[in-house]
């Protein structure tokens, strides 16, 4: 069996998946949800939900987006107008950057 890939994170980033996953766990506890029913509404397992608050990077963060989304936790705006505003401005700003980064090949000096 082949050994499973650990990725390693930043500690910025174990930071923020805890954050938000505290913050999941406040909002659900103030909604009065229970693990169980957050799932349900979610679509996931409980488990995922208890890893979501835990703060596990190996969750989808589409899963996690949806548990905020329920719980009550803004994650952005919650203003769909404001949201939209940012939306387009940072689609905007894309659109004038290059599609992607080239690095020049390095000439390599071989005549000594």
């Amino acid at each position: 069996m082949a050994k499973p890939f650990t990725r390693t994170y930043s500690r910025y980033s174990r930071d923020a998946a805890r954050l938000l996953g505290l913050m999941i766990r406040n909002a659900r506890i103030e909604r009065e949800l229970t693990i169980e029913e957050l799932a349900e509404r979610a679509g996931v397992s409980r488990g995922l939900v208890y890893r979501a608050e835990e703060g596990d990077m190996g969750c989808a963060i589409g899963a996690v987006f949806e548990l905020a989304a329920i719980a009550g936790v803004p994650l952005f705006s919650s203003d769909q107008s404001m949201m939209a505003v940012h939306k387009a401005n940072a689609e905007k700003t894309l659109s004038l950057l290059p599609r992607a980064v080239h690095h020049p090949k390095k000439v390599v000096k071989d005549d000594f």
